[in-house]
């Protein structure tokens, strides 16, 4: 799908999975340098975590871009899955913000 044919929210949607993968590298990154160093189980757990949520991800990217179906009928629909990506974005900037730190 290009990007031209694609709606604005899932367009926003998009970008902010985007963001997202962002930052779940970075903070993976953070908590694979940590777990060499401390070997705990909550950072092991961490770990998991960013994992899982790149995969998510990244996955919904590949969707957002390469089928025409997900969301595309339902414009109630395509303005939630941007919400929930901007809610997730958020926690997300949290969550690395303090990790950072």
């Amino acid at each position: 799908m290009a990007l031209t044919e694609m709606s604005t929210p899932i367009l926003l949607a998009s970008a902010l999975a985007g963001i997202n993968v962002l930052l779940l590298g970075a903070l993976t990154l953070v908590w694979v340098r940590n777990y060499w160093t401390f070997r705990t189980p909550l950072i092991l757990g961490l770990l998991a975590f960013g994992a899982v949520m790149l995969i998510e991800n990244g996955v919904a990217l590949y969707f957002f871009f390469s089928t025409r179906k997900l969301y595309s009928m339902n414009p109630d629909v395509q303005g939630i899955v941007a919400v929930l990506r901007a809610l997730q974005s958020l926690a997300l900037f949290f969550l690395t913000y303090v990790t950072m730190k």
